[in-house]
């Protein structure tokens, strides 16, 4: 059968696809596309039998496709996904689709074929980054559902203490003859609980990275060295604490109080690690651009499996009572809200090392040294005290106005324009809680000093977030006191935002 070269180098040529045209089995034309995707010369594949450009998949499919070209009538019978043969032997998926075209000739095929692979190979990594999407949220589900628990299980310790010995106070004051040492005793249970409350919630807060941070730059050494009192008393006196400064670091920038909390949560897992005694080692060096922490026991380890899992939220291989598995996981959380970096080596048997990467920054800044205790008593100011939460709201003007202050309050910002509005006399300071509904502390804040530029503002939070910069530090001019606070807490940063 003969068939025009204007044919061959018309259409079927400029297609992208291969193009096959087939007698019953014989190919008897082919276009350009269908030489490189086959690699056979178009003289050597014209005349020969389909098979050889099949694979033994695709030929299991032959007696079925016979079938469906002799008896269906002229037009598409669809398309199918099936694997081809080169010239090389190499197989390739492709998508063929299929027309009976009925010719003076006889009735042909046509076959159009595409090379599938970039496809199937772009479906497979959807499909991968799809599973290990779904890996990723189970995984973030399990450690939510983790810190969940862990969380839902200290604090409600913590609210078994406090309900039951504040009972205990109640109970004892109400009595016939209150004895005033076992109130003292038990409202001192309830404070401790409290305390550690408090301290369970900053961990949470710098695991998170969510802790307020006032960063300055510090001797790395000097700080160590300050703290290795309290270190030694973490330790007791079976672990054996060795220092090792290298002298003549830079500084490091970052919030020493949160440094200081991360050596004493090393110190407390080395303790653990080693409770027949042994040594703890914490030294410091320079590598690259950065400055090293390192900090190594001699205890008893960690296999790859405790190891794979040591920074996760309430993850812990001791008992409930021993500690809340947060120690490590807040150490990774201050580490990289400092713009650090830290890893852990362990070996059962071999002990644990800790090390942490801090950016190396200018020279220290000295330090300001101050013996003075601060001021903390009114002088008849007039505050704005803004609270949501009514208890709280009372109790810091409870302490402020017996410390001399002049207390207005308010339980929201609507409230408290409205009764600035309607106060004849100055307002010193505005004290207002930072996250409340309706309107933040933030935008009250902005509101008041509009129409009463000489009022100050302190902030009130346990959660600061709107009023922090990006890297966790308080805007400038901003001041803070965290909550939970104490009463010297509260007199002491309200008179130093007065006073400052």
């Amino acid at each position: 059968m003969e068939w025009s070269e204007e044919l061959a180098g018309g259409l079927l040529q400029a297609a992208p696809d291969a193009i096959l045209v087939i007698d019953g089995d014989r190919i008897v034309l082919v276009n350009d596309r269908a030489e490189q995707l086959y690699g056979w010369p178009r003289s050597e594949l014209v005349g020969q039998s389909v098979d050889v450009l099949m694979t033994d998949a695709s030929r299991a499919l032959r007696e079925e496709r016979r079938r469906v070209m002799s008896e269906s009538p002229p037009g598409s019978i669809g398309m199918i996904r099936t694997t081809a043969c080169r010239k090389d032997g190499t197989e390739f998926p492709v998508e063929s689709s299929t027309t009976i075209v009925e010719t003076p000739q006889g009735r042909l095929a046509v076959a159009v074929v595409r090379d599938i692979t970039e496809r199937l190979g772009a479906e497979e990594e959807r499909a991968r980054l799809r599973a290990e999407a779904q890996a990723h949220r189970s995984q973030r589900l399990e450690s939510l559902g983790q810190l969940a628990g862990g969380i839902a299980h200290d604090f409600n310790n913590m609210l078994g203490v406090i309900l039951n010995y504040a009972n205990f106070v109640i109970e004892e004051a109400e009595s016939a003859e209150p004895d005033a040492g076992m109130i003292a005793a038990d409202a001192k249970q309830v404070v401790k609980a409290g305390q550690r409350g408090t301290d369970l919630t900053h961990q949470l807060l710098a695991f998170a990275r969510r802790e307020v941070v006032r960063p300055q730059a510090i001797d790395l050494n000097a700080l160590i060295g300050g703290v290795r009192e309290l270190l030694c008393r973490t330790l007791g006196e079976h672990v054996r604490l060795i220092l090792r400064p290298e002298p003549g670091l830079p500084s490091v920038t970052c919030d020493p109080a949160q440094m200081e909390q991360m050596l004493v949560h090393l110190a407390l897992n080395a303790r653990d690690a080693m409770p027949a005694g042994g040594n703890l080692v914490i030294d410091t060096g320079r590598q690259d651009d950065q400055v090293r922490l390192r900090v190594t026991d001699t205890g008893r380890g960690m296999d790859a499996g405790v190891l794979d899992r040591a920074f996760e939220p309430f993850y812990t291989t001791k008992g409930s009572a021993e500690g809340t598995g947060l120690g490590l996981a807040t150490v990774y959380g201050i580490v990289t809200q400092a713009g650090g970096e830290v890893d852990i080596t362990s070996e059962l048997g071999f002990g644990t090392t800790v090390t942490v990467l801090l950016p190396a920054g200018a020279e220290p800044v000295p330090e300001q040294l101050d013996g003075a205790q601060p001021e903390t008593e009114g002088r008849g100011e007039t505050l704005l005290v803004v609270e949501d939460e009514d208890a709280l709201r009372d109790v810091a003007g409870r302490i402020l106005r017996g410390a001399g202050y002049r207390v207005l309050s308010a339980e929201g910002g609507r409230q408290a324009l409205d009764l600035a509005s309607r106060h004849d006399g100055e307002i010193d300071l505005l004290v207002s809680d930072v996250v409340m509904p309706g309107m933040l502390g933030k935008e009250l804040a902005e509101r008041l000093v509009v129409v009463r530029p000489s009022t100050r503002v302190l902030y009130m939070s346990g959660y600061a977030q709107p009023v922090l910069a990006s890297e966790g530090t308080l805007d400038p001019g901003v001041a803070l006191l965290e909550k939970p606070f104490t009463a010297n807490d509260l007199l002491t940063a309200v008179r130093k935002r007065l006073d400052g």
